[in-house]
């Protein structure tokens, strides 16, 4: 999917204009930054017919921020009445670097953002249309905590990524189990 990032969104953008012309569907990557009006006025522009399944929008901003930030937006987009997907990225806004220079980002922070993004849609009534994550089925030791156990000290073991830190295929299953079982729970499943 092609998207538009949290730094590239201004609406005079050279990626603004670009999706603007074609008929994929178009994420958008926001942040605690975005404001209910200028996320409005980027969905019109990029989806002017306001065709449902066009834009996705890749919320991107920790839990806390996600917590106090995202029901405006949502119900900016609702009174709005623009059709869009709701994602979550919990990866992108809890990225940090030890003191050893690695960039990591902690499982249970992922976790947290997650949860507060499913919450938020829950009470608001609205719908939590998935999340995207970046992984990789190699034991590689890049992301810090889940039952994998990875700590800092192992970062230097199996780290390959040559941009971002990625879960690994142990806390990429358990994270999907961790959002089955919300999902279960929701529709009242054993």
């Amino acid at each position: 999917m092609l998207w538009i990032g949290e730094r590239t969104r201004q609406l005079d953008a050279a990626h603004v204009e670009f999706c603007r012309g074609i008929q994929n569907p178009i994420g958008i990557k926001i942040s605690d930054k975005c404001v209910p009006s200028e996320l409005v006025e980027l969905i019109s522009t990029v989806n002017p017919d306001n065709i449902p399944g066009r834009v996705v929008i890749i919320v991107r901003m920790g839990a806390d921020k996600l917590r106090k930030h995202l029901p405006s937006l949502i119900r900016g987009v609702q009174s709005s009445g623009k059709h869009v997907l709701w994602i979550s990225d919990p990866v992108h806004g809890n990225t940090v670097k030890t003191p050893s220079g690695y960039k990591t980002r902690d499982f249970e922070a992922i976790r947290r953002e997650l949860r507060a993004f499913f919450d938020v849609h829950e009470e608001m009534g609205t719908h939590a249309g998935g999340f995207h994550v970046e992984m990789t089925g190699d034991d590689v030791t890049e992301c810090v905590g889940g039952l994998a156990g990875v700590t800092e000290d192992d970062l230097a073991k199996r780290y390959t990524t040559h941009c971002d830190p990625r879960l690994n295929g142990e806390q990429s299953l358990e994270l999907a189990f961790l959002v089955a079982q919300r999902l279960r729970r929701n529709l009242g499943l054993p």
